[in-house]
């Protein structure tokens, strides 16, 4: 199953996403310019292989809600999330708001 809803932060509100699997749920959170995810986000690939596309994004590990996710300090973000003053250990809020 799919759960799409709004997420508020201060007087912004983002879209949170949550897709049940077996066993997990994936969880995303996503602003105008990028997205924070839980640990299925592969920043290397982000990174790596995808760096054209400048995608901005952080990836907060051991969340299991997006409330959990919201309040998480990033594991990682990509170089593009770096340039907007996004870093690792960020708040994953935070995070969000500079990415309006």
């Amino acid at each position: 199953m799919i759960e799409m809803l709004p997420i508020t932060v201060g007087e912004q509100t983002f879209i949170g996403v949550t897709v049940k699997l077996p066993k997990t749920n994936l969880l995303a959170v996503t602003a105008d310019k990028g997205y924070i995810m839980c640990g299925a986000l592969d920043v290397a690939l982000l990174n790596e292989r995808l760096a054209g596309r400048k995608i901005i994004a952080g990836r907060a590990v051991g969340v299991r809600t997006l409330e959990e996710l919201l309040d998480a300090p990033l594991e990682s973000v990509t170089i593009e999330a770096e340039r907007l003053g996004i870093t690792a250990g960020m708040q994953g809020k935070t995070a969000l708001v500079k990415m309006l």
